[in-house]
């Protein structure tokens, strides 16, 4: 198959896709039907931090129990970092990455290519694609960048798409995980499992892989060694139209970190659910404005617009998001039945 019918057939399967892990998993196959690779890992990530938050991987069976070594250092890897790629890159000195020097390299990894997927909406996610023997080449680089723009818009439809259902009951509090310094599992509070179960269910009588929590723990551990600045905290769907919050901290001398999982607030969710709908700077503090209750005369007054310059944007926004009316558009933004 050519470079340009694989990209075609990408694009097809990114279009179609009802979902981000089925999105994922489809365009997967046909991307190794021109860029052969031995393992991957595609994270979605939190628009707005960077931090990734539901991965679809498949990496060699002896790197599972290093898997949270593994992500701490993808995330203290500067060369390559997603939240600084503007366009698909190989590993052209492998050993400028602290990932491959300290782990994959002693696994056979001779190569990984590293794509993100970004607008100007935010981060939606990224792709590491290793190889175990030659390196990528210069076609096989242009070809994941001719489709990660397609892509790039379907993966952040798919999270709208999320803002649609409903049905899902809130939790009555945060849960907590506490990490060791190295980013083991210690102890976590009892519905820590049932929710990590959910957001990345696991195989049956198999404990699920917290691998949400890692990814925010290692951002902390980042953001501490002065890699990326931006929080350690991310924004995940969990099921039925519910988002989840993220957040880690250290705790003491001893240098555990904690991870809380709990309900999105409705800034929070209402944040994200403007940046997957597209909706412009503008548009986004009209919805702003709308959840904190004001009518159209008073939004008009806070935005210095005329009352039917505020119904041509909420127009737009109604259009963007396939809701009807303001009371449709708010109990998606917000979760609310």
């Amino acid at each position: 198959m050519t470079f340009a019918a694989a990209a075609e057939r990408v694009r097809r399967i990114g279009a179609a896709a009802a979902g981000s892990r089925t999105l994922r998993a489809q365009a997967l196959t046909g991307i190794g039907r021109v860029v052969p690779f031995d393992a991957y890992v595609w994270a979605l990530t939190d628009p707005e931090t960077s931090v990734g938050t539901d991965p679809l991987a498949a990496v060699p069976p002896a790197l599972m129990p290093a898997l949270p070594r593994l992500i701490r250092l993808k995330y203290l890897t500067p060369a390559n970092r997603w939240t600084s790629l503007t366009a698909a890159a190989r590993l052209t000195e492998p050993g400028d990455s602290l990932l491959w020097r300290e782990l994959l390299g002693a696994h056979g990894v001779t190569d990984v290519a590293s794509a993100v997927f970004r607008d100007r909406h935010g981060c939606w996610g990224f792709l590491d694609l290793w190889r175990t023997g030659g390196v990528f080449t210069a076609p096989e680089l242009a070809f994941l960048d001719d489709v990660t723009g397609s892509l790039t818009g379907d993966l952040r439809r798919c999270q709208a798409a999320t803002f649609t259902a409903t049905g899902g009951s809130g939790s009555p509090g945060p849960v907590v995980l506490l990490l060791s310094p190295d980013m083991e599992v210690v102890e976590q509070t009892p519905q820590t499992r049932e929710h990590l179960m959910r957001l990345l269910p696991a195989d049956a009588g198999a404990e699920p892989v917290p691998a949400a929590v890692y990814n925010v723990a290692a951002q902390l551990v980042a953001a501490e060694a002065g890699v990326d600045p931006q929080p350690p905290s991310a924004r995940v769907h969990l099921a039925a139209g519910r988002w989840l919050t993220l957040r880690a901290a250290r705790l003491g001398a001893a240098g555990r970190i904690a991870v809380t999982i709990e309900e999105a607030s409705p800034a929070q969710r209402s944040a994200v659910f403007a940046r997957a709908f597209g909706l412009t700077p503008r548009e986004t503090e009209l919805l702003s404005h709308l959840i904190a209750g004001a009518d159209t005369r008073a939004v008009a007054a806070d935005m210095f617009l005329s009352p039917n310059t505020v119904q041509d944007h909420l127009k737009s926004v109604f259009a963007k998001t396939g809701t009807r009316n303001r009371r449709t558009l708010l109990s998606r933004a917000l979760g609310t039945a």
